[in-house]
């Protein structure tokens, strides 16, 4: 199913469901996240935490009319992964400011040198940012989107159970981490 404007909830409808579905949603979202050392976190997307993002951003921006609407679904629709791929928000986080700054610029160019490892088959790197450029010369961006598509024998490795590393050779950023039996199922959903 994708999400069109007649799928989503009115936002008297959401902003009901809102409170009730939010321990769901978050438990959802953290099944789907894997931390990659200590500074970087990956959100897995999928049609669910996509849809979620559109309604909480038509409930907080008051957006109720038609253009407004496929506005929003425009922008988050393509983050939704397509069978092939597995897309997610990179998030760079360091909570000290001078900290954070000192490594965005370190970090420059972090953002492809992130890779899927499927047990048997080669690295995959992310292909990122390809809505628009999230870095300058001088640092890289606290947050990007990226995606990482798959080859017919690396999917069906992961759905019938490989065991697969998520990982980054960046120079500043060395890291590997083997993705969670519980998160790798979540994942496996996405592809076909």
């Amino acid at each position: 199913m994708s999400i069109t404007r007649d799928s989503l909830l009115t936002l008297e409808a959401y902003s009901k469901l809102r409170k009730t579905s939010r321990p769901e949603a978050i438990a959802h979202r953290k099944r789907r996240s894997v931390a990659l050392g200590e500074h970087i976190t990956l959100q897995f997307e999928d049609e669910t935490t996509i849809r979620r993002q559109i309604q909480e951003m038509l409930l907080i921006e008051k957006i109720f009319d038609e253009e407004g609407i496929q506005s929003e679904i425009d922008a988050y629709a393509p983050l939704v992964p397509d069978g092939s791929n597995w897309k997610a928000t990179m998030l760079i986080e360091y909570p000290d400011p001078h900290e954070r700054k000192r490594e965005l610029a370190r970090l420059i160019g972090v953002e492809d040198r992130l890779f899927v490892e499927v047990e048997g088959h080669e690295r995959v790197y992310a292909i990122a940012d390809e809505d628009l450029d999230r870095e300058n010369d001088v640092k890289t961006s606290s947050v990007h989107f990226v995606r990482f598509e798959f080859s017919k024998a690396a999917r069906e490795a992961v759905r019938a159970g490989a065991q697969v590393k998520l990982g980054c050779d960046h120079t500043h950023y060395p890291a590997h981490v083997v993705i969670a039996p519980e998160t790798l199922a979540s994942l496996a959903g996405d592809l076909r």
